[in-house]
């Protein structure tokens, strides 16, 4: 089922993003790990037009898989290594909105915005 999927999004170039991807079970998680190295070492490489999955398919180059995870919380899984090779990490933190308010109203004119904020 998840090939199915991943044909698709190859053939068409599009863009996913899998939300709270750590959720999903181990065994799933090496199955969809095994897919998604195949595909995204053939567009590293540039081969576009392969055999995945026992269908030709032909890749577009614009094709890009994104996940996101919540480590920590009960439930949540270690992504197998295999996988986390696949993708980048990138920290994500809390806005502290009382600076962000300051700055807009000091753009706005407010001579005592942080007062205000």
């Amino acid at each position: 089922m998840v090939a199915t999927f991943f044909k698709g999004l190859a053939s068409t170039g599009a863009w996913a993003c899998f939300d709270e991807f750590n959720r999903i079970n181990v065994e799933v998680l090496s199955v969809v790990a095994q897919q998604l190295q195949t595909l995204l070492e053939r567009k590293r490489a540039q081969d576009y037009e392969f055999d995945f999955e026992g269908s030709l398919i032909f890749m577009k180059p614009t094709f890009s898989v994104f996940i996101t995870m919540n480590p920590g919380y009960a439930g949540r899984t270690e992504l197998p290594d295999n996988l986390k090779a696949l993708f980048r990490a990138v920290a994500m933190m809390v806005p502290d909105y009382a600076v962000i308010g300051e700055i807009k109203l000091y753009s706005f004119g407010f001579e005592h915005a942080r007062d205000l904020a």
